[in-house]
């Protein structure tokens, strides 16, 4: 049986900045590409984000981690897929909250914690655990009953069918975004 541990950024510097820095490095790394993964272009701003991820990414980990194991409860052991799952600031004009990079192994999905109130973040979880569950991009029928499953499992709204599943499911279940996801970065809103 599979379990997955809680991800976990390891690193033996004690500088905030200096493990900050090296978190975002990693994760642009595991981005389906680098420029995925935005860091603010303001010298002061970027010390601030990587100090306060230097300092609280564990703690916001742990958090997208209890997401994680929701949705593999909704499913038997011998079909989940071995995935992990990271915060990262995205780069704005991708205009998503999340990812799943497939291609690589584990499944690594990546959300941006800053762009939905932490009571909606299970929410962009459940979107990017069924990417990363039947291994696929888009929102077809597979798509719809894994959402749907993962959905009622949670106590969520299941998403009700449509002619156009693509365009539906784009961002199913719904949630609030927030006004600037790099105030959640940079420590303003935690």
């Amino acid at each position: 049986m599979h379990q997955n541990k809680p991800t976990s950024f390891q690193s033996s510097i004690d500088d905030p900045y200096i493990k900050g820095y090296q978190y975002l490095q990693t994760v642009r790394q595991l981005a389906l590409e680098p420029s995925m993964v935005d860091v603010t272009n303001n010298l002061s701003e970027h010390e601030q984000l990587c100090t306060w991820i230097g300092s609280h990414i564990d703690i916001v980990n742990a958090n997208l981690n209890d997401c994680l194991e929701a949705c593999h409860s909704c499913f038997h052991a011998a079909v989940r897929q071995p995935m992990q799952i990271m915060a990262a600031p995205l780069a704005q004009e991708f205009g998503i909250d999340g990812l799943c990079n497939i291609l690589v192994h584990p499944v690594v999905i990546l959300i941006d914690v800053g762009r939905t109130a932490p009571q909606d973040w299970l929410s962009i979880v459940v979107h990017e655990y069924a990417h990363a569950h039947i291994g696929a991009p888009g929102h077809d029928q597979q798509f719809f009953q894994i959402i749907g499953h993962l959905c009622l499992g949670l106590g969520l709204a299941s998403p009700i069918w449509q002619p156009d599943l693509e365009h539906y499911l784009r961002n199913w279940p719904h949630c609030q975004s927030t006004k600037n996801h790099l105030d959640f970065w940079l420590g303003k809103i935690w």
